[in-house]
């Protein structure tokens, strides 16, 4: 095994107990927390890896947004009482249109970084403060709805990565990311879908078709995170987002799936329980 295997199996080895402890043993403020400071982390290493395409801009403003925004976003799932949804589409208009306008404005950024500016801030706050207030939704709803996550993302990773490194043939996206296989992402998706309906027949005592369904759109889109990072890495040609965590780089690198996977599976959940996230 390769020392980079060695390091990448170190890294999990350490990083999952502490997700499962996070997640079973905190409550939901306290889990949020921990949502803030890994994911606030990733969004350090994403304004700093985008920084050469703006490098006037105050792209510091996307970790500074990031937890407020998250806080908001999550109280507005969490079911308390809360301002109807059309005063909250208009409070998030208002802060990505007019509020990041003025940012930039005030900031005094050279006119030809303006549109990189408002693509690296408009998008990236909502990149990662969705994320956090879904990741603790799911928590505060079940932990185990988290773990069902767990499963299907970091199962389904860790599958595409070693099957494809030993099968791999044909090439995902070669533009993109040059070392992932058609053969790799399939048995990633197979494996999350697989862990899916382990975790149905443990937990609901059957096999629920529509469930299964919401965990191979979570696998999809857990795959595409992971490529659009990718994708972001390339057109500023860096390899890692970071260096913090042996054999994964960066938070940004370890949390990209979940990124894209944590809201498709707590939106999946909420249209096939209509009423609630009760299976």
């Amino acid at each position: 095994m390769s020392g980079s295997n060695i390091r990448r199996l170190l890294t999990a080895a350490v990083g999952v107990p502490l997700a499962l402890l996070a997640t079973f043993g905190l409550p939901a403020w306290g889990f949020f927390l921990v949502c803030v400071v890994v994911l606030g982390m990733g969004s350090v290493e994403y304004a700093r890896m985008l920084r050469p395409q703006a490098p006037a801009a105050p792209l510091w403003l996307v970790p500074v947004w990031v937890p407020p925004v998250a806080a908001a976003t999550y109280w507005a799932l969490s079911g308390r009482p809360v301002p109807p949804l059309p005063a909250w589409l208009l409070t998030f208009g208002l802060f990505a249109t007019v509020g990041t306008g003025i940012l930039v404005l005030a900031s005094w950024t050279p006119a030809e970084q303006v549109p990189a500016t408002l693509g690296v801030i408009g998008f990236g706050i909502p990149y990662f403060a969705l994320p956090i207030a879904t990741l603790t939704a799911l928590q505060r709803l079940d932990p185990w709805l988290l773990f069902l996550l767990y499963a299907i993302v970091w199962l389904g990773d860790t599958a595409a990565y070693y099957f494809g490194s030993a099968w791999g043939r044909h090439k995902l996206a070669p533009d993109v990311s040059p070392n992932k296989s058609w053969e790799g992402a399939v048995a990633g998706f197979l494996t999350g879908v697989i862990a899916a309906g382990v975790w149905s027949w443990a937990r609901l005592g059957e096999l629920r078709a529509p469930l299964l369904v919401v965990a191979a759109v979570t696998a999809i889109a857990a795959q595409l995170g992971d490529l659009f990072e990718s994708l972001l890495k390339r057109g500023v040609h860096v390899k890692d987002s970071g260096d913090f965590l042996p054999g994964h780089g960066g938070f940004f690198d370890r949390m990209d799936a979940l990124l894209f996977a944590a809201p498709v599976l707590l939106a999946g959940l909420w249209w096939i329980a209509h009423d609630g996230v009760n299976l």
